[in-house]
């Protein structure tokens, strides 16, 4: 214990900087209160005994094992539970696909098909569907042949407006090819041109294909029913955004458009004017204009992926994927099959439309 002489002493050299005591002074009034040098040897730590030696080696190495193989037991119990309980339900959707497959097939008769949605609650006016260009050799027929049976399902489900959504845009250098292929298939479905709906096939700044009204017929029904098919693909989303607001800002710089009328309703009028242009070249028939959002999206594959499709066009739009689990045309997992488009019309008609409420 520091004496309170030497406390004091020690406390004033320091507030005088160290110019009160010298060194050696210093070293006299500390080296009372420090140890002997000859009492700071240490003593040998005890050696552990063999037998201690051997527990400290066992013992963490042990526990290190048990608590690995309980994880990897407890991962392997969990994978192998999930794994049954997923070939489970796989097997169970894929038994009630084909049941679905036989007791809904259409048969390529537009009647039964009226006969399975006559006793929905409602329909969607605009139906569309995000289709994908496969890797195989003939990846763009079957992907035609898709469109086309989409296109006679909606038409004899009293659906009058299809887009179609594939990414890379291939659809639309092959219009002229697709409304033919479109035109056979209604064929094999309604049988002569005169019971066939109006055909029109057009794309974001391209041309309509149509086809020809027919004259002298006494279906009068038949004549002025019209299927409109609008293909898109991602340069109709984001790229249509891009060049829209680079042109809303070129023409606020050079004073033709002042920046307050800039709101969204012009920006909706302006994007939905690429997909709602009149289609009827024919006089005598009235304008067809489609509705710029669809009402059902459906999405044919395992999971839902938008994939870059127009989101303009989404906002109030019910999505369903059908999941996967049927292998028709496509034979990847992402078939279009009849059951599948059945299945999204079903839960279209069971959906709460809430719009925000």
């Amino acid at each position: 214990m520091v004496s309170q002489r030497d406390r004091e002493i020690l406390r004033d050299d320091l507030r005088a900087r160290g110019t009160k005591l010298s060194a050696a002074e210093r070293e006299s009034l500390l080296k009372g209160y420090l140890p002997d040098p000859a009492e700071l040897g240490t003593k040998p730590a005890p050696q552990p005994t063999a037998s201690e030696r051997r527990k400290a080696q066992r013992k963490t190495p042990i526990r290190t094992f048990l608590k690995s193989q309980t994880h990897y037991l407890a991962y392997a119990f969990t994978h192998i539970i999930f794994g049954i309980v997923v070939r489970l339900l796989q097997a169970y959707h894929a038994v009630v696909d084909r049941i679905f497959a036989i007791v809904y097939h259409h048969h390529r008769t537009p009647e039964l098909i009226r006969k399975d949605v006559k006793n929905l609650k409602r329909l969607p006016q605009h139906l569309s569907t995000i289709l994908t260009l496969r890797k195989e050799d003939d990846a763009l027929a079957v992907l035609m042949d898709e469109v086309a049976e989409l296109a006679a399902w909606s038409s004899c489900s009293g659906i009058s407006q299809l887009s179609v959504y594939e990414k890379s845009g291939v659809l639309k250098s092959c219009i002229p090819t697709l409304h033919q292929i479109i035109t056979t298939k209604l064929a094999s479905y309604y049988g002569t041109p005169s019971h066939q709906p109006i055909l029109q096939v057009f794309a974001p700044h391209h041309p309509v294909h149509r086809s020809a009204p027919i004259s002298n017929t006494t279906d009068n029904t038949a004549q002025h029913q019209t299927l409109t098919i609008l293909l898109l693909s991602s340069t109709d989303g984001r790229e249509t955004l891009v060049d829209l607001t680079k042109t809303l800002a070129e023409m606020s710089q050079n004073g033709k458009l002042s920046p307050e009328d800039i709101t969204p309703d012009l920006v909706d009028a302006e994007i939905s004017e690429i997909t709602t242009q009149p289609l009827s070249m024919d006089p005598s028939l009235p304008d067809t204009v489609l509705k710029p959002e669809p009402d059902l999206l459906l999405v044919f594959g395992p999971f839902l992926k938008l994939d870059g499709y127009p989101p303009w066009q989404l906002r109030l739009t019910e999505m369903y994927c059908t999941g996967g689990r049927s292998h028709g045309l496509s034979g990847d997992g992402e078939a279009v099959e009849y059951q599948g488009y059945m299945r999204g019309l079903w839960h279209f008609a069971g959906a709460q439309m809430r719009f925000g409420r």
